[in-house]
């Protein structure tokens, strides 16, 4: 699952920092996402799974479909 969030950022020519902004968080707190030291909050994963156009089964690695249902 962290591996799927770094690259749909880094193929989204993102920073850690503008996702951060996006989910109200600090860069060290997307960073801990990304790493797999904190638990995504639902909420998070909600604004990310639209933010992505995907769904959140596609983020937590339960299906390879990235379409959204």
């Amino acid at each position: 699952m962290y591996q799927r969030l770094r690259d749909l950022r880094e193929d989204s020519d993102l920073t850690q920092q503008e996702l951060a902004i996006l989910l109200k968080v600090s860069q060290a707190t997307y960073s801990r996402y990304e790493s797999g030291a904190l638990n995504i909050p639902s909420t998070s994963l909600i604004q990310l799974a639209k933010f992505y156009k995907t769904s959140i089964d596609y983020l937590l690695g339960l299906t390879n479909n990235k379409r959204p249902y």
